[in-house]
């Protein structure tokens, strides 16, 4: 099991690059299914649940071409159903997303349960009800299948949550049905926006986008196109606490600064501000880093909303930032029931953390934080204990960072190019 060994307490200054956004860059994968011609993506990250992605389609029959490292070109020319690797599908949650364009393509899919992390019970219903709405057969039996008979027809869906994924698979779904759809309810995030824009580019009919009602106009064929992907907002969020919680300075490169208002009115509340300087941003070393309270002076909480509002995925590196601002903030995420269960580990790091039950927690700083020995339990808490151990003087180790590695390309590289002390053992 790979491993970092940290020295922590040491101020990170320098510049740093995000990645593409990773979770913009798996439905994209998805999208070239949609026609026989090539598309080409540049600005991939290079990480573990894009590599499980890729392998799985090309199980489809779907070729890939590596033009430079982060610039690939994607042709399925020729796409044929396959019995999908149950392990590669346990791997990466968004094994899901062949749903939508596999129903277009071939007819449908047998899917063997998709994973990810463990954060908590995440339902597919909300995938089964809108393809079904579309005249597809969908169903589970300890696999899902998804069958269709001719074509899909377009239709009004009201997606029964605000879901990522099910909007991309609808989305993707929709494009060449027949006749118009609208989509209510939808997702807005950034990785849905780039989608739409990717499928249009493409040669689909999707207006609206960027709110929660998407109107698709159904097209009988797409083509190939190319596509930039933008930068990783979370990762953006990531070494802003990093540069805080080091008591740092660090410049963020193309850092996607549309994507950052409601991260920026919450790391606000803890008593951080950054300067915008075109298209990057500067996270300045002195930070105040005192917890503004509601009015009457009562504890302020934070919580996870759907896009545009703070997302779930920078709730753990908000925690952590929490520990070292003084005074007093709610946490509440009530997403995924597992999401507060890391705490525990910065409980035993020295932090003044109450966990109120699985989807609350109340912190109190600023903490001294002190070096232990972890286990990164998913990808955003891997990287919140990262941030941790990069602020506790003295000598941490972080295993199973195989977690961390799923969304967050060669993080120990750009961390020591930033001054940090990390190695990789295996």
């Amino acid at each position: 099991m790979d491993s970092f060994t940290i020295e922590g307490g040491i101020p990170l200054r320098g510049e740093v690059t995000p990645s593409g956004n990773k979770n913009a860059a798996l439905p994209l994968m998805c999208a070239p299914l949609l026609t026989d011609e090539p598309v080409i993506l540049h600005n991939m990250p290079e990480i573990r649940d894009i590599i499980a992605m890729r392998k799985l389609i090309e199980s489809l029959g779907v070729t890939f071409e590596e033009l430079t490292p982060h610039t690939w070109k994607i042709h399925a020319k020729e796409v044929r159903p396959s019995d999908l690797d149950p392990d590669l599908c346990r791997n990466v949650r968004a094994s899901i997303l062949l749903a939508g364009p596999m129903c277009n393509r071939c007819g449908g899919l047998l899917l063997p349960p998709p994973g990810g992390d463990v954060i908590g019970r995440r339902r597919v219903d909300t995938h089964i009800l809108a393809l079904l709405k579309l005249g597809a057969n969908a169903y589970y039996d300890r696999q899902y299948h998804f069958e269709v008979t001719g074509r899909l027809k377009g239709t009004e869906i009201l997606m029964d949550e605000a879901s990522v994924t099910a909007t991309e698979n609808a989305i993707m779904a929709c494009v060449l049905a027949e006749g118009t759809s609208i989509l209510r309810n939808a997702a807005s995030e950034p990785h849905v926006q780039e989608l739409c824009h990717l499928l249009n580019l493409m040669g689909a009919k999707i207006t609206n986008i960027g709110s929660n009602v998407l109107t698709i106009e159904g097209v009988d064929k797409l083509h190939g196109a190319e596509f930039t992907i933008g930068p990783d907002y979370l990762e953006v969020g990531s070494f802003i606490g990093a540069a805080v919680v080091t008591h740092g300075e660090i410049l963020i490169r193309n850092a996607g600064i549309q994507y950052l208002d409601m991260v920026k009115l919450v790391f606000n509340r803890l008593g951080i501000n950054w300067n915008v300087i075109g298209s990057d941003i500067l996270v300045p070393e002195n930070q105040r880093l005192v917890i503004d309270p509601d009015i009457g002076g009562a504890i302020p909480e934070i919580s996870v909303m759907p896009w545009p509002a703070f997302p779930s995925d920078l709730m753990s590196i908000a925690i952590v930032i929490a520990t070292q601002a003084q005074g007093s903030v709610l946490f509440h995420d009530w997403m995924y029931p597992s999401r507060m269960y890391f705490t525990d580990k910065l409980v035993g790091m020295g932090a003044q953390i109450v966990l109120c039950d699985p989807h609350r927690c109340i912190v109190q700083g600023p903490t001294r934080l002190f070096p232990e020995k972890l286990e990164s339990p998913d990808i955003r808490a891997g990287m919140a204990l990262l941030l941790a151990t990069l602020a506790a003087p003295g000598q941490s180790i972080i295993r199973n960072i195989r977690q961390i590695e799923r969304g967050y390309e060669r993080v120990d590289e750009k961390l020591r190019a930033l001054g940090a002390r990390i190695e990789r053992s295996a």
